[in-house]
């Protein structure tokens, strides 16, 4: 990696804004409900408390749409905080973000303390990447680190716009996702699979496309499965269809084919009359879906064909559910393919967002390589694409 580091940087009485991704979920109460987002940052605050550095943590949470709401108040998070680092975390509940009091405040902070600003997106500057208010930022501090991966596809003054006016680097958790992501996109230990599901064949193109270039296997599962199967010829029933997609599916799987990997589609699903938990399932082959129902999982036969060949991968990527795992029903694909890469001796790597998700409420968390925080950036990633939050920081 060509960014600098915070081991480029001596830290010692300066003022360090960190950009940080404290997105995380909460309840109706405001009480938070998976804190990974929060203790992936820790590392590098610890680090900095200790280089006697003055730190100013600076978050998003939510849409706010540019203006304050009290429901999405950064306080949770700066309680939540002070738990995890057994120390205190000045949180200043700001609807400006930066009053002038708050500066004032900031300004007299003594070596090694820790602040919160609030919400960065009650300011709408902060999405438009307002020159003014990243200047406006820039004045509190002497370093700018980038530990938000889950925001670097972003282009906004929190870190575009502040990496562009103060001496920059990536922290800890940032720099371990960028080594992950690179050293398996680049250099993967084989064979190399990509298992890639979600709903829609549209919102995979780049990765899928990007992705035959590198991988041995691909794997499909999902919702898009059903455009893939169309393509081959399959009735798909009620099931989700990108009708527009199924030519350009049809070039993807040519794609593959030319490229000698093996692109695999399921061979039988879970279905029912109807998108809910509470009605009847039950699985079919693929050649046997009728006008009648929707797939809504991957089924046995095909989970057991994808585990087979994951026991025998060194690398695996995976991006997207196979099936709608929030309901009970049509969980046991998604399960079944966590289950898999839990027990294999590859390296896992999560690509964030709904996977994720299910391999935390299934219980396989520990078990993986890596967990992306970050399932858009993670995302851009795996397209090949640049990330403008990361491509703002100083190289070395």
């Amino acid at each position: 990696m060509n960014k600098k580091t915070l081991k480029d940087f001596t830290f010692y009485d300066k003022t360090v804004l960190v950009r940080c991704d404290f997105n995380v979920p909460m309840d109706e109460n405001q009480k938070i409900t998976d804190d990974r987002r929060i203790q992936g940052a820790l590392d590098t605050i610890r680090y900095l408390a200790k280089e006697g550095a003055k730190i100013v943590l600076i978050s998003h949470l939510g849409r706010p749409k540019g203006k304050p709401d009290p429901k999405l108040s950064l306080l949770p998070v700066a309680r939540r905080l002070e738990q995890l680092l057994g120390s205190k975390v000045q949180f200043f509940q700001d609807d400006l973000v930066i009053s002038q009091e708050t500066k004032d405040e900031l300004g007299v902070m003594k070596l090694g303390e820790i602040a919160l600003i609030e919400n960065i997106r009650f300011r709408k500057e902060e999405t438009d990447n307002d020159p003014a208010f990243a200047k406006e930022l820039a004045r509190i501090g002497d370093v700018y680190v980038n530990d938000a991966f889950g925001t670097s596809h972003r282009g906004h003054a929190s870190n575009l716009g502040l990496a562009s006016i103060l001496p920059s680097c990536v922290g800890f958790l940032v720099e371990k996702e960028l080594e992950f992501f690179s050293k398996t996109l680049e250099n993967p230990e084989r064979p190399f699979i990509a298992i890639i599901g979600g709903a829609k064949v549209s919102d995979k193109i780049g990765v899928i496309e990007n992705l035959l270039d590198k991988v041995d296997f691909l794997m499909i599962g999902g919702g898009m499965s059903y455009t893939f199967l169309h393509a081959m010829g399959y009735n798909v029933g009620k099931s989700i269809l990108e009708i527009e997609k199924v030519n350009l599916a049809k070039v993807l799987m040519q794609i593959a084919k030319d490229k000698g990997v093996e692109l695999l589609i399921p061979i039988d699903h879970v279905v029912a009359e109807e998108f809910s938990n509470d009605v009847d399932f039950w699985t079919l082959d693929s050649e046997n879906i009728s006008d009648d129902v929707m797939g809504l999982d991957i089924g046995e036969k095909t989970v057991e064909r994808y585990s087979d060949l994951i026991k025998k991968a060194k690398t695996v990527i995976w991006n997207g559910p196979m099936g709608v795992f929030e309901m009970t029903n049509f969980q046991s694909g998604t399960e079944g393919v966590a289950k898999a890469l839990a027990e294999s001796n590859a390296v896992t790597i999560i690509g964030g967002g709904d996977s994720a998700a299910a391999v935390e409420k299934f219980g396989y968390a520990e078990a993986m390589s890596h967990i992306s925080t970050g399932g858009g950036a993670s995302l851009e990633l795996l397209e090949g694409k640049e990330l403008p939050g990361i491509e703002s920081i100083q190289d070395r």
